[in-house]
């Protein structure tokens, strides 16, 4: 496969046509007749362009998800593909139904193993909740039954593939997907030979259903984040680096994390084979890894369906050494940060510079800024971010005693108060003997919460174990901070006095 440059999810066009037609063709290779004709695609797209949506790489289709909106008390639990479809005419589709419907969905065979499938899924939950129906339901193939079908009855097949006895890949990847098997549907295809057309009744149900204040939003509501608490040791090159980092990418999208949130010079471990050099020729070697890690860990957004947060590096722009860090997102681009305040440490053994540049970033999950270590200690940055609409403060952080991890730590919880915003704060542990100014680190990843009732009493959402390489999965509910900012106990960005004091960026 080439070199993946972007995904994106988009409406479904009738310009998409002839390319959708030869994806299907080449995805149902069992039911080669099995593709919609033009006018049918022609007819959704007026009826219902929302639910109708494409998955492209590399500006190619990838994937396709189709549905439309049903009364489903007209047909209930038993009924065929044909009878939800109108006998394929999607006449059936109602604006004021309560049950989105999965008419089709495929990921083409070259690009499956991407997670293409769960991008296809989760935009269909997010639109049964923006348009308030009660479940998203479809008749889900079981194409390896037929394997099976002399020996076991449906049902004993699927409890067998629920037990993991059996593996069927397409019922696996919804079960895994929250979609949880309601019934068997017998003669629902006909044609689906592997599954002896057969179909099992697929049901996700929306548990916001009939929450009058639901609003209308494609950004998620309630965000998970995975925070890296990375072990210092020796590694022998960079790929065990990058082999270790996956790792962990891997173990927080496993629990569908939102976010991956990495420390500050994580990479710090690579200096260990210039310790010959003095400190600020080895920070310079180690700034040369810093475009190939950027490069694999935007790879790894992608293919894990995460966007992470690389926490620091150092880089090199114009001879000038700077202490930056990425958001590698999901859907294949970046952006870029800078650590505006340097230690003295970083200045005066390293020559390190800091960065002008200060910006909150949009992602699929709202507007986040990310502060590196020592700038969460200066809480005009934050509040400059809060005006812009931040909601969540991500802190990569490198502290070597308890007493700079406390400057830290209190600095962040006390931005999450004043700001009405999460914050997220990450640190590496362990030791380095063998490079010169990193030999030792002192780290507890947390997340801080605003203090009232909806949130924890003390402020602290979740902890890690000091000293202990782990990772930490928190989720966080964006509307409680809406809720908070107009009727919480105390309401600091609505109470500022702005008629005596501003805090204003130097233009």
């Amino acid at each position: 496969m080439d070199e993946i440059e972007n995904i994106e999810l988009l409406y479904l066009s009738l310009d998409d046509y002839q390319e959708l037609k030869s994806a299907m063709i080449e995805s149902y290779t069992t039911m080669p007749e099995s593709y919609w004709q033009k006018h049918q695609i022609e007819h959704l797209i007026n009826r219902f362009p929302e639910g109708q949506v494409v998955i492209k790489v590399n500006n190619q289709i990838a994937g396709c998800a189709l549905s439309i909106i049903l009364d489903y008390a007209l047909f209930e639990d038993k009924h065929t593909y044909q009878q939800i479809t109108g006998n394929y005419t999607f006449n059936t589709h109602s604006r004021e139904g309560d049950v989105l419907y999965g008419i089709d969905v495929f990921i083409k065979p070259e690009y499956r193993g991407m997670r293409l499938g769960r991008r296809l899924y989760d935009y269909r939950k997010d639109l049964c909740e923006r348009l308030n129906l009660k479940g998203v339901v479809f008749g889900g193939r079981i194409p390896n039954y037929h394997k099976y079908m002399d020996s076991l009855s449906p049902k004993a097949y699927i409890d067998k593939v629920k037990r993991k006895e059996i593996n069927d890949p397409v019922l696996n990847f919804q079960i895994s997907n929250d979609f949880h098997p309601s019934k068997i549907l017998k003669n629902y295809l006909e044609g689906d030979s592997d599954s002896n057309d057969y179909a099992v009744l697929l049901e996700w149900d929306n548990i916001y259903y009939e929450k009058t204040n639901k609003k209308a939003s494609v950004v998620k509501k309630v965000v998970r984040v995975g925070l890296i608490q990375w072990q210092m040791r020796p590694y022998k090159n960079l790929d065990d680096v990058l082999q270790q980092a996956e790792y962990f990418v891997d173990a927080v999208s496993g629990y569908r994390s939102d976010f991956a949130l990495f420390p500050e010079f994580f990479n710090a471990p690579l200096m260990a084979e210039n310790n010959h050099l003095s400190e600020s020729a080895a920070i310079r070697e180690l700034a040369k890894h810093t475009a190939t890690i950027v490069q694999r860990f935007s790879e790894l957004a992608i293919s894990y369906n995460i966007n992470i947060i690389t926490g620091s590096m150092p880089e090199i722009k114009e001879e000038t050494l700077y202490n930056v860090g990425y958001i590698c997102k999901r859907d294949g681009t970046k952006e870029r940060y800078e650590k505006l305040h340097v230690t003295p440490d970083e200045a005066r053994v390293w020559g390190m510079q800091g960065g002008n540049e200060l910006k909150v970033f949009d992602t699929d999950c709202g507007k986040i800024g990310v502060l590196i270590c020592y700038d969460s200690e200066f809480p005009e940055l934050s509040r400059l971010l809060a005006d812009e609409g931040m909601d969540i403060l991500f802190v990569p952080f490198l502290t070597d005693t308890q007493n700079g991890f406390s400057r830290v730590r209190y600095c962040a919880q006390a931005r999450a108060i004043e700001n009405e915003c999460y914050v997220a704060i990450a640190g590496s542990v362990g030791n380095l003997p063998k490079v010169h100014n990193m030999d030792i680190q002192y780290a507890q990843s947390m997340v801080f919460t605003p203090c009232d009732f909806a949130f924890p009493a003390n402020g602290i959402k979740a902890e890690a174990t000091p000293n202990t390489e782990m990772i930490l999965i928190v989720d966080l509910d964006i509307d409680l901070l809406r809720e908070l900012n107009q009727f919480g106990s105390v309401r600091n960005l609505k109470d500022r006095r702005t008629d005596i004091f501003e805090v204003r960026r130097k233009q």
